[in-house]
């Protein structure tokens, strides 16, 4: 058994590895485990590992913007769970913190995922990995879910081998890779991670109760998704908006916005900023996304059978996703309080206008209890009380 990288990796010289703190005390009890020695062994010598110029061994630490161990896990950890659905119930690996849950460690540049199988022993030295592999070669006989006979350091070994070696492991490996460790290029600056401390619930069960099943509109909303201090709307006005577009907007629009101003809710549906005046204004994204619309529309007129604003009934967008959907009204008829709301979905057929309004789509959406095309959801097993948010923002931001 290999018990270090030294003996079959060398440190880059464009990238040298470099050593983060890491208090792991504080890590372990975070996790409520205690974690191999290989690991943190190569941790405290390397810091955050480009293994192979392919793995990434991830390890606590933090850059700001750019990775947070704590989340990584989080989501990692999440996305295995959700894709994991699409396996037969006996055959779905169980993921941490449920007991002798998978574990990540790491991730590749071909987007397989790199974890621990906890449940193989008391003693973490023994754990032996599982590989979520990105793709398949045929008659391989690769799994997407691999599990291989080997701790970390001795899956590391095999893939930098020259030639195959007995005994064989179970199943393919990535490989072979070179003998080269360097600092995670994307993680420069990496810092000490701190665990986060526990976190109270935010709500009594009562609240809870009003804010996912029994609120309504604005009041229920803001219990779910507490609105900023301060909106920020932008340096006009309405009256002014109202004047450039001729045409007033949706009065629970106006309200909405007056609550919570521009920013992104949770972390992915993003309000323009209503009231900026310059050349990053709102008018500004309605013509861009109006001229975008009408170019594919020329294209295929069949696939974007929307009119589009200023014509009569035409989409107004006021928003949109970071995958590229938008968010807007058919401008129908004289009175924009009855105006439609609909999503022109970036990776669906478009669809008919929503039956609810925005406050109501909104509150449904954070509740995890919307399913349309052009809204990312909730997975069945996720808290929404842990998703919905809403970060705010000013004029530093497009948007």
């Amino acid at each position: 058994m290999t018990s270090d990288i030294s003996t079959f990796a060398a440190p880059s010289s464009e990238r040298p590895p470099s050593s983060v703190p890491i208090d792991w005390a504080a890590v372990e009890h975070w996790l409520g485990l205690r974690l191999p020695a290989d690991y943190k062994r190569l941790a405290d010598r390397y810091g955050p590992l480009d293994f192979g110029a392919y793995v990434w061994i991830h390890v606590p630490c933090v850059q700001r913007d750019r990775f947070d161990y704590g989340e990584w896990l989080r989501t990692t950890h999440r996305q295995a769970r959700i894709e994991a659905r699409g396996l037969p119930e006996a055959e779905r690996p169980v993921l941490h913190p449920e007991p002798g849950g998978l574990l990540a460690w790491g991730c590749t540049r071909g987007s397989d995922l790199l974890f621990w199988d906890t449940s193989a022993s008391v003693d973490p030295d023994k754990w032996t990995v599982v590989v979520r592999h990105s793709g398949a070669v045929p008659g391989s006989g690769l799994l997407r879910w691999h599990r291989y006979d080997l701790t970390l350091t001795d899956y590391l070994r095999h893939t930098v081998r020259d030639t195959w070696e007995l005994p064989s492991p179970p199943g393919p490996l990535l490989g072979p890779l070179p003998g080269a460790v360097a600092r995670t290029a994307f993680l420069p600056d990496a810092e000490e991670w701190i665990p986060p401390a526990p976190v109270l619930p935010r709500l009594t069960e009562a609240e809870r109760r009003i804010a996912l099943e029994t609120g309504t509109g604005l009041d229920g909303l803001r219990l779910l998704t507490p609105p900023p201090e301060r909106p920020y709307l932008g340096n006009g006005s309405w009256e002014g908006l109202f004047a450039e577009l001729g045409t007033r907007l949706p009065g629970a629009y106006v309200r909405l916005m007056d609550g919570y101003g521009a920013g992104i809710w949770s972390g992915w549906l993003r309000f323009h900023t209503p009231l900026r005046t310059g050349e990053r204004r709102f008018l500004t994204h309605v013509e861009d996304t109006a001229d975008a619309y009408q170019q594919l529309k020329d294209g295929d007129a069949t696939w974007y059978p929307l009119a589009i604003w200023p014509e009569p009934g035409g989409f107004l967008p006021f928003a949109n996703s970071i995958d590229g959907d938008y968010l807007g009204w058919l401008t129908e008829g004289g009175d924009p309080d009855t105006w439609p709301l609909i999503v022109w979905p970036r990776h669906a057929d478009q669809g008919p206008p929503l039956e609810g309004g925005l406050i109501d789509t909104l509150l449904d959406w954070q509740r995890g209890t919307l399913a349309t095309h052009g809204f990312t959801a909730l997975d069945e097993d996720d808290d929404p009380l842990e998703f919905a948010d809403f970060r705010p923002w000013d004029d530093r931001a497009y948007w």
